[in-house]
């Protein structure tokens, strides 16, 4: 049989319901997402560390609502009153800590979102108290906001991200790796990226297919 090996092809995360996978780590989050007719004043901010699915919730919230997905930084006031006329999912909140216009965009955003009726959902690394904003009516309102919080993985889900990390590369690791990978690396959604991308780099440039012995001298190459 052929070696299969890998190609440089576009990353393509799979955003889909079906696609998000639930253990401990995720499932009140999950919850409190599908559950967003009864959001306690019509918003909900999901927090967890870089890559443990806050996305990927706000794209399950939005295919559920009909949201529209929008990054923080981007704001400006201009677009205030059409996204207002729809729930609006807002990414990233803390990177707009330094940046008092796209503060003050969303503090518009805000209010005008919330008086015609509709909800909001915000993604950030900590609690909204950490956030760094600057503007204080916009931070009382983001820390008046009921939190989801995502934790760092189990070995179940964290199983199943490096299958989700390696099939969004379109890359098929042979069945012995992942188990191996779950018994060496840390348990976060971090590491677990930055493997992929660096085996994903690797197999390219030395035109092997993943496996568990390739996978090993990756880790002790990077152990050295």
């Amino acid at each position: 049989m052929a070696e299969q090996l890998s190609l440089n092809l576009p990353v393509r995360p799979a955003l889909g319901r079906d696609d998000f996978f639930v253990t401990s780590a995720n499932a009140i989050a999950l919850a409190l997402v599908e559950g967003w007719p009864n959001w306690h004043h019509g918003k909900l901010a999901i927090i967890g560390p870089a890559g443990s699915g806050k996305t990927h919730l706000a794209h399950v919230w939005a295919a559920q609502s009909g949201a529209r997905i929008v990054s923080a930084k981007n704001l400006t006031r201009t677009d205030i009153p059409s996204l207002a006329q729809g729930p609006v999912a807002v990414e990233n909140v803390p990177e707009i800590a330094d940046d008092p216009d796209a503060q003050a965009a969303l503090f518009h955003l805000h209010n005008l979102t919330l008086a015609e009726g509709h909800s909001l959902l915000f993604t950030g690394i900590a609690e909204p108290k950490h956030w760094g904003l600057s503007l204080p009516d916009l931070a009382s309102r983001m820390q008046g906001t009921t939190t989801a919080a995502l934790s760092e993985p189990d070995d179940t889900l964290l199983t199943v991200l490096l299958g989700k990390l390696f099939a969004d590369r379109q890359l098929v690791p042979t069945p012995d790796t992942i188990p191996y990978l779950v018994r060496q690396i840390d348990r976060s959604y971090a590491a677990a990226r930055a493997l992929v991308e660096d085996l994903d780099r690797e197999s390219l440039a030395q035109q092997r297919p993943i496996t568990r012995a390739f996978a090993s001298k990756h880790l002790k190459s990077r152990a050295a």
